[in-house]
């Protein structure tokens, strides 16, 4: 077995990060893989230069939302991929581009971008379906091979996860049928890798608001995840936050594992 990295991040626009250093990110750090989450763009809008790039290191993968400037996830590669879904089957999900899965041989590695709930009640039913679809999804993919899910959960699990969880308690993203719907994952026979590795460490956040320098001040929520099937969980090595790498209103994370 050999050791990789997987990167996972929310990149709030690839174009945009693109022009903040995203090439020197994968320069400087060289993940075998790497899961982006809010894309944003079609292939066809990436300057080409920018593209050449990144496909002179990766191999792409890409499933945009099919709405212009919306949503999208995109994984890179080097090589270790043996094949990939795009989407989980339901066209009303798929078609908002927020799931790839990618086989390994003894597991997959879904590459996820969860809908927000907090622009409306409708989106927060739409997000509700999703969450109740999705983990049906897991239960039955995981009968065939372990799992790790990555990505952009927009879910605080627990008071830990989040900086305030007096004042934030309901709102979208740290609501009880939320956090409820973790435990049926974990009960489901899978772990918030993190967590795992570390089940007391706090302050330790993935995404910060834009507005009164909530970053600076670390006022943050931990939405973005590992979480993985627990006959996999033997072969991780690390798991890490990189808050100092900027570009984003989230920061990437970094798993290492055995393949």
């Amino acid at each position: 077995m050999k050791e990789i990295s997987i990167v996972s991040w929310n990149i709030n626009g690839l174009r945009a990060v693109l022009k903040k250093g995203l090439n020197d990110f994968l320069e400087h750090r060289k993940p075998d893989v790497v899961c982006l989450q809010e894309i944003k763009c079609f292939e066809n809008q990436l300057d080409e230069k920018e593209k050449s790039e990144l496909e002179q290191a990766y191999q792409l993968y890409w499933h945009p939302a099919e709405r212009p400037g919306y949503s999208g996830v995109m994984s890179l590669d080097r090589g270790l991929v043996k094949g990939t879904q795009f989407g989980f089957g339901l066209k009303k999900f798929d078609s908002e581009g927020r799931v790839l899965i990618h086989d390994f041989g003894d597991f997959e590695l879904l590459n996820c971008y969860f809908p927000n709930g907090g622009a409306s009640e409708e989106r927060h039913f739409f997000k509700m379906d999703f969450l109740k679809e999705f983990l049906q999804f897991l239960k039955m993919r995981q009968k065939e091979k372990p799992l790790i899910v990555t990505g952009d959960i927009n879910i605080a699990h627990k008071e830990i996860d989040i900086h305030d969880p007096v004042r934030l308690d309901g709102e979208s993203g740290f609501k009880p049928e939320e956090s409820a719907w973790m435990d049926e994952v974990h009960a489901a026979g899978f772990q918030d890798v993190f967590r795992h590795f570390f089940p007391d460490q706090q302050d330790e956040y993935s995404w910060w608001s834009y507005r009164a320098g909530a970053r600076q001040r670390n006022k943050g929520w931990r939405i973005d995840y590992f979480i993985a099937s627990n006959q996999i969980l033997d072969r991780v090595s690390s798991i890490q936050h990189l808050p100092k790498i900027l570009g984003s209103d989230h920061c990437p994370l970094e798993l290492k594992i055995q393949v």
